[in-house]
């Protein structure tokens, strides 16, 4: 009879090694250690077992449970079994000496004591500084007769023997990973990464011929690969990976899958026929053939033979996981982490006919057994820390063993090769097994997705099923926030789609989503705008109607144009007037000193005042007190002087400097219009469509059209800038030097004037 297959566990508590089908039961003769034990793991050629406690590692023999020897070394976190179990590898958390130099931490023992060493005087055999726990063990042959290591920009090689002494070094620039090939060939396969717009590699060597590559594949998007030799080291697989997608359409990346050839004869990309991230993928034992787990949920599983050519495809399911039996007969696609935990299991030799179908829930570890008839399921820590324990399966479907634990951490099976007889025949369960599905209640339906009142005995819409339930398939445009548009009930449209209705005819070019005003200046008809857009195109039009009739009522009053101007342009004059005084940096003196003492709210022509059509607070508008210069002639409307020079860095003397100027004796234009200018009255009230009527403007514009009095008008701005410039260099304050500048140039705007004939 052949050895009950075994596996091993570790949890916060300790480690148990445990015989399992058909007698489970623990291991005679082990003694479980106890404490925070920090890893474990057996040899693969299943003569040896081994834990490292803080104090030493262990070494117990796997039929007995004896152990074999303990190792010195304190504080190890990995451990590792070179292929024949001939040696032992320990890696320790990298450290430095007294003087400031790395302490080597990863150590190579010889498992079982050499002929003059004792239990506490063992020898090392080879030592490395080895910084990175990824990747930290040594790669073996199959044969042992040569083992590897990744070191910067070059692979080197020792002899298993001499483990002192490089044997051979493959120099690639560049190099982050390796694998050493398995099976009596040996080969290397080296990866080097992009950099400086070089494609990555992926190269295959002949040991110890490391002259020229024997294949090779170069191609983009590969930051970190995976590379899966087959068990006759005859192909190797390259699993690609992004760290981002720069198409948006997923957060972890792209992947891309690639196949070479041990002895160069081929290498290709593997073409998948569904859009998606590459979810597993794993070698069938006879080296013949692999299985691929690929595109969004549900995803598809298909096998591949060894050149890449599809031989079979599963129906699709939510699937992420595949892995053959350790006979290769059959093979178990599942879907665990955030999925259901389904197990499918096929049989291969039967034209890949399903055998059944196991739901193991909450399922983070998922292992074939040695003799290809169980499977292992376990819910470990720190993935979940509740429900912890270890159930193990009949591919029939059975339930045959239970066991709860608290915090596992770790559980694996002994490497046996074990002949595989009546796979299909199911033996008697443990009791643990039929005690655990007494206690669990089975849902007497399942609940299904909630449906509104109004959809319930209806069909559900295909534009809400999943692919393999006969729904359109996912199509996936990104994750920008840009994207507006989501097919297969994904993501949020802009427009509600009733299915039966009729389609929304589809905006007009530039049109805001959703309805608005048009970007490209198309204007639908109003029948076809939103309530708010209709609302702002009503507004848009009484304002322009407001305008019209103000500019009109202007025109009327004085019988000139208004003046135009960047000042003016698209402003109404009240808003003008109101935008000048806000600018005066003197205002509330000009307030005080020449109004009155009147608010900036009346000044402004604003507020709930009555007479605010004069902006003057008097009923008459003949009334205004003769310091208010805007009845007199606003010299804001007279001629912008920013055209020939920009005061407004200065300061704005508007405000401050009018009153000065026009209150100045022998002012000649202002003097005649407050001696002889008739009383202007107010403009008739002009009624617009659909709206009240326009307010009383005053206008300010200047009587005539004449070039001459302009040009004296913008001669006299200038002349009140530079007085205004003195009046602060007399205050004390520090100007600019274009400022300076034109205070200087007053001599020449004086004898311009004076050229001009106007006299003060």
């Amino acid at each position: 009879m052949a050895a009950p297959a075994q596996l091993a566990y570790r949890t916060s508590k300790g480690i148990g090694v445990f015989n399992a089908a058909p007698v489970y039961e623990s291991l005679p003769g082990f003694d479980r250690p106890e404490g925070n034990l920090r890893c474990c793991c057996y040899s693969p050629d299943s003569r040896y077992f081994a834990w490292a406690s803080p104090e030493q590692v262990s070494v117990v023999d796997t039929s007995s449970g004896h152990v074999v020897t303990a190792l010195p070394t304190p504080n190890v976190f990995e451990l590792g079994f070179s292929p024949l179990g001939t040696y032992i590898i320990t890696w320790q958390r990298p450290t430095k000496d007294e003087d400031g130099n790395a302490v080597k931490n990863l150590k190579v023992w010889h498992t079982v004591p050499a002929e003059g060493e004792t239990g506490q005087h063992r020898t090392v055999i080879g030592e490395y500084v080895q910084k990175q726990q990824t990747g930290w063990n040594l790669q073996y042959t199959s044969d042992e007769a040569f083992c590897a290591r990744v070191v910067t920009n070059e692979v080197q090689f020792y002899q298993a023997d001499d483990l002192r002494n490089v044997w051979n070094k493959l120099r690639v620039e560049g190099v982050t990973d390796f694998a050493v090939s398995p099976g009596k060939n040996h080969s290397v396969a080296v990866f080097v990464p992009e950099r400086k717009g070089m494609p990555a590699a992926v190269k295959v060597f002949q040991v110890p011929q490391f002259n020229s590559a024997v294949s090779q594949k170069t191609f983009y998007k590969g930051d970190k690969v995976q590379l899966k030799w087959n068990d006759l080291g005859t192909s190797l697989i390259v699993l690609a990976q992004t760290e981002v997608d720069k198409t948006n359409k997923s957060y972890y990346g792209e992947t891309n899958m690639y196949i070479l050839s041990a002895n160069g004869s081929f290498d290709s990309r593997v073409q998948l026929d569904k859009e998606g991230p590459i979810h597993d993928v794993s070698w069938s034992p006879n080296s013949k053939e692999f299985g691929v787990v690929y595109g969004y949920m549900p995803a598809k599983t298909t096998i591949f033979n060894a050149r890449a050519v599809a031989q079979h495809s599963f129906d699709l399911a939510p699937r992420n996981t595949i892995l053959f039996s350790p006979h290769g007969r059959f093979v178990l696609v599942a879907g665990f982490g955030n999925l259901a935990g389904q197990m499918d299991i096929y049989d291969l030799e039967k034209n890949y006919e399903k055998v059944n179908t196991i739901v193991a829930s909450n399922c983070t570890h998922c292992e074939w057994s040695p003799d290809g008839k169980h499977i292992l399921t376990a819910t470990t820590s720190p993935r979940l820390r509740v429900d912890n324990g270890i159930r193990l399966w009949h591919i029939g479907g059975t339930l045959m063993y239970n066991e709860d634990m608290a915090e596992l951490y770790h559980v694996t099976w002994r490497p046996q090769a074990t002949p595989l007889e009546n796979p299909l025949q199911t033996g008697s369960p443990h009791a643990s097994a039929v005690d655990y599905l007494s206690k669990v209640k089975t849902p007497s339906k399942p609940a299904g997705a909630y449906r509104p009142p109004g959809a319930r005995g209806t069909t559900t819409p295909l534009l809400f099923k999943r692919e393999d339930e006969g729904g359109a398939a996912y199509t996936n445009t990104g994750i920008s926030s840009n994207n507006a548009s989501f097919s297969n009930g994904f993501g949020k449209q802009r427009r509600r789609d009733v299915p039966g209705a009729e389609p929304v005819d589809t905006l007009p070019p530039g049109a805001a989503p959703g309805g608005g005003v048009s970007l490209t200046g198309t204007e639908a008809a109003d029948g076809e705008l939103s309530k708010a857009a209709l609302k702002n195109k009503k507004k848009r039009e009484a304002k322009k109607a407001r305008e019209a009739a103000e500019k009109a009522a202007g025109l009327g009053a004085d019988g000139v144009n208004a003046p135009q101007g960047p000042a003016s342009g698209g402003r109404s004059p009240e808003r003008r007037d109101a935008r000048g005084q806000q600018r005066s940096r003197s205002k509330s003196n000009a307030y005080n000193n020449n109004n009155g003492g009147r608010s900036p709210s009346q000044h402004r022509n604003f507020g709930n005042s009555p007479h605010r059509h004069h902006g003057s607070g008097y009923e008459d508008g003949n009334q205004r007190p003769q310091g208010d210069h805007r009845q007199q002639g606003d010299y804001r409307a007279q001629g912008d002087y920013r055209a020939q020079g920009d005061y407004r860095a200065q300061g704005d003397h508007r405000a401050q400097m009018g009153q000065q100027h026009h209150n100045r004796a022998g002012s000649g234009t202002n003097r005649n219009n407050q001696q002889d200018a008739p009383v202007r009255q107010p403009p008739a009230q002009l009624k617009t469509e659909n709206h009240g009527p326009a307010p009383d403007l005053m206008v300010t514009s200047p009587g005539d059209g004449n070039p001459h009095d302009k040009k004296v008008r913008s001669l006299l701005k200038k002349i009140r800038a530079i007085d205004d410039l003195k009046m602060r260099q007399a205050g004390g304050e520090k100007l600019e030097d274009t400022q300076v500048k034109k205070i200087t140039t007053e001599e020449s705007i004086r004898k311009e004037l004076s050229g001009l004939g106007f006299t003060e």
